[in-house]
């Protein structure tokens, strides 16, 4: 297995702190951006998967870091961001 290089070394004055490799800070991001995306419409997971036809385990697994979600998803996501009542209305 070929280890990724460090893109953001630790923080020595933080213990808790780790390396993060590129791959790992781009899934960060994404994550925030759901996650932000969301909360900034006022809606739980499983309101927003609801609404917008999201399956919520992946939900779930993007908001955590623990899934990249693929670049299709991340577009949505933005959509939904800048009009979340037209995409509710086409997806319902």
């Amino acid at each position: 297995m070929k280890k990724e290089p460090i893109a953001l070394p630790a923080d020595p004055t933080d213990a808790e702190d780790f390396d993060a490799t590129a791959e790992a800070l781009d899934r960060g991001q994404r994550a925030r951006l759901i996650r932000t995306t969301r909360t900034t419409l006022g809606l739980s997971q499983t309101e927003f998967a609801g609404r917008f036809r999201v399956p919520v385990g992946a939900l779930h697994d993007w908001e955590q870091a623990r899934v990249s979600p693929a670049d299709f998803a991340v577009a949505y996501v933005k959509v939904i961001g800048k009009c979340p009542e037209m995409v509710a209305k086409a997806v319902a």
